[in-house]
């Protein structure tokens, strides 16, 4: 008999660590704050590719409108960042924000560290590692974390062999080389901000709190 309870209770857990998370549990910050603007703070660079921070800045307005939320432009608050020594994004990632809020008015300020942007010409792949970090200027939490591993394929296959695999890996080469290089940074936003909850001027803001929430690291090849 207590072996059977052991065993029902050691299913009762194994069921409630499998059972998805909803972004209410996942993200419980972002409901109780439900922040409505954003200033984006510019990229912390960890790659060798020094271009990488200013190709990724361009990319993070765009989406987050698209969630529903006001975002300051990156380029008008730019200057701001500057006289603040906000450029270095560093200084303020673990940090007061409340500068932000005080001049900007801003509810929240999204921080992304780039791990990795690198590409293989021959084998016809970008990849992109990026930690996402949206943080109350007010209460200074952290309301939204994700990670997205994302690698953006460029591969050319027609199936042939001989010249014709030759050919294959000449253009796999020319098409990952001439690829736009911000490609992959906006396929990493749109996989990994797909699970930021929504803000006040999106239909779904209030609304979304059941739905299961993804994988705090996300990985995914695309084309």
């Amino acid at each position: 008999m207590k072996k059977l309870i052991i065993l029902i209770l050691a299913a009762v857990a194994l069921a409630s660590c499998t059972t998805p998370k909803t972004l209410g549990q996942q993200y419980p910050a972002m409901y109780e704050e439900q922040p409505l603007t954003i200033a984006i703070m510019p990229p912390i660079n960890q790659t060798t590719h020094v271009e990488a921070k200013d190709y990724f800045y361009t990319t993070l307005y765009m989406p987050l409108c698209e969630k529903g939320y006001y975002v300051y432009s990156p380029y008008l608050t730019m200057e701001l960042f500057q006289q603040e020594s906000a450029y270095d994004a560093e200084r303020f990632l673990e940090n007061d924000l409340t500068v932000f809020r005080d001049v900007l008015g801003a509810d929240a300020a999204m921080f992304t560290i780039i791990k990795d942007w690198s590409r293989n010409n021959i084998g016809g792949t970008i990849r992109v590692d990026v930690e996402y970090r949206l943080r109350s200027t007010k209460t200074g939490k952290t309301l939204y974390s994700r990670e997205g591993k994302i690698t953006l394929d460029t591969s050319v296959n027609s199936g042939g062999t001989g010249l014709a695999a030759l050919v294959d890996i000449l253009a796999t080469a020319v098409s990952t080389a001439t690829t736009d290089k911000i490609m992959a940074g906006r396929q990493c936003n749109a996989y990994v901000l797909s699970d930021l909850p929504a803000g006040k001027y999106s239909q779904l803001h209030g609304k979304d709190s059941a739905n299961p929430a993804g994988e705090k690291i996300i990985s995914a090849t695309v084309r």
